[in-house]
């Protein structure tokens, strides 16, 4: 029997795939457009630099202090009390369930292991919809950062837009399901999490002076660490990309595509924000200086909230965890709130 083949040694190419697949995307994202401006207008390397900078600097106190909620949220275990929102009357859960969508401190990413766990233990659709569409819209951190970089109105207007999102597809999930639609809503092996009640089967305590235990105290500082890092990271990439778009795109051209004068902006925006968002942080970077070149506001609030419940993490979920019809459902829900949102938004800001 003849001896194998000896494997042929990685390529060039193949070794600097792998390097590349293991560093930070986002951090390679910021060094490739820094890097860009160096290559092909030099000039402005200094001027994109100094106000990513002072940016920062700007933002600074409203990120630790959303940071340090979140984190104390982590370490006391305060997060857990979502278990209670899914109890009781299937018409006030999914507002309560809206409502801590809105509020929690929970991003598309770190409520993709929860959703999974509350379809797994039976807690009806229409609530965790009601959740699901919700939260990638806002948590504490997203109100403060939006709140210093759009303006405390905008904030608080995305908020009431993602808490009446929430609802609405909370309770058109739930009509859908009584009328037979979505009587198997889920993959296999994921759970029954139809229509018939269901409870969170289990709970941490909440521990709010989580000082006093060590286990704690590192949980609050792994938290705050990671938290801190990850919005550095973005928003360094959103402030970049806000440079670019004042610097690069005549206000002239996003004016007459999204400005107030255009009937179809709007809409426009809706459709524009599900292929082109990319984070919730880098977004507002990017909102912010389409804003000051002419973008409405109801535009912008549309393309936020369009592209938030459609970002990559938050679809992926849907798509893992639920059959083809709720993602459609899914999408439905984001895009015609997104309109509406945006239309009421632009109506009562002017």
């Amino acid at each position: 029997m003849s001896a194998p083949l000896p494997l042929a040694p990685p390529t060039r190419l193949a070794g600097l795939r792998r390097q590349l697949a293991g560093l930070d995307r986002v951090i390679l994202a910021i060094v490739t457009v820094f890097a860009a401006v160096a290559l092909l207008d030099r000039g402005e390397l200094t001027p994109m630099a100094s106000f990513v900078l002072d940016a920062l600097t700007g933002i600074a106190p409203f990120l630790l202090a959303a940071v340090a909620i979140a984190a104390y949220a982590k370490a006391s275990g305060a997060d857990n009390l979502i278990a209670d929102v899914f109890q009781g009357n299937a018409v006030t859960m999914i507002a309560l369930a809206a409502l801590f969508g809105g509020l929690s401190p929970f991003c598309s990413c770190g409520v993709i292991p929860l959703v999974a766990a509350l379809l797994a233990m039976g807690v009806p659709l229409a609530a965790v919809m009601a959740f699901w569409v919700a939260s990638p819209l806002m948590d504490p951190t997203m109100f403060f950062v939006t709140a210093s970089v759009m303006g405390l109105p905008f904030a608080i207007g995305k908020t009431i837009a993602a808490v009446g999102i929430g609802a609405a597809g909370g309770y058109l999930t739930l009509a859908l399901g009584r009328g037979g639609w979505l009587s198997d809503p889920l993959r296999p092996g994921i759970g029954d999490g139809g229509c018939a009640g269901g409870r969170v089967r289990t709970r941490k305590p909440t521990y709010w002076a989580f000082w006093h235990e060590a286990e704690r105290r590192s949980v609050f500082a792994g938290e705050f660490g990671r938290v801190t890092l990850f919005l550095a990271r973005w928003m360094t990439l959103a402030f970049a990309l806000e440079f670019l778009m004042t610097a690069y795109i005549p206000a002239a051209m996003i004016e007459a595509a999204l400005g107030s004068g255009n009937a179809f902006a709007i809409p426009t925006a809706v459709l524009v924000g599900i292929p082109a968002y990319l984070n919730g942080y880098a977004a507002l970077g990017l909102v912010s200086g389409l804003v000051e070149g002419g973008m409405a506001s109801g535009a912008a609030m549309a393309f936020l909230l369009a592209g938030g419940v459609t970002s990559i993490p938050a679809a992926i979920a849907v798509w893992a965890l639920a059959r083809p019809p709720v993602l459609a459902l899914y999408i439905f829900i984001a895009v015609a709130g997104a309109l509406i949102s945006g239309l009421l938004f632009q109506f009562v800001a002017g």
